[in-house]
């Protein structure tokens, strides 16, 4: 059995695209996934199954959301394991966890892409590359973050976590 994270892109902002935390464990129950659990309204799941291949639980969780609720969801889903080396693997110091961030990728970072990417005009916000996803120290918040968004076409299809949300997630899928 392995332990997964599933970080729904895109839901319960701004009043759309809604999503109840207890029906979405009902959904994950109904699929048969054990050890289900939530963290906070913007869809963060732990769960248990056996030794699926991560894209196939996203894929399966997300046509079961919009069977139930009649939208589509991207579903990226991260093993336990690949969680802890994204936590392990944070470049730098985190003075405040709501102002570090994680954006996962659907895929492998475009490394031509980020080769060609400058981030030194947006200091002091950094980014470093990691596997399937880009650490963020932002010094001002997310909300008026501008490396973000000059990052365009690298973070297609990435959905964005804070520090505090990713190692408490880490902790959930360990614990």
């Amino acid at each position: 059995m392995t332990r997964y994270v599933a970080l729904l892109r895109g839901i319960n902002v701004g009043g759309h695209r809604k999503v109840r935390m207890a029906d979405l464990r009902a959904m994950l129950d109904g699929l048969g996934y054990t050890g289900v659990a939530t963290l906070l309204q913007s869809g963060n799941a732990v769960l248990t199954a056996p030794g699926t291949p991560p894209d196939a639980v996203g894929a399966a969780i997300g046509a079961r959301i919009e069977r139930d609720l009649g939208f589509p969801v991207n579903v990226l889903v991260r093993t336990a394991g690949d969680l802890r080396r994204v936590v392990d693997g944070l470049p730098f110091p985190v003075p405040d966890p709501a102002k570090c961030a994680v954006a996962f990728l659907p895929g492998p970072v475009d490394r031509d892409r980020w080769a060609a990417f400058d981030p030194a005009p947006y200091a002091p916000e950094e980014v470093a590359a990691g596997e399937r996803e880009f650490y963020l120290s932002l010094p001002g918040g997310l909300g008026r973050a501008v490396l973000p968004r000059a990052m365009g076409p690298l973070l297609d299809g990435a959905t964005v976590r804070n520090w505090s949300t990713t190692t408490r997630l880490l902790a959930l899928a360990e614990g």
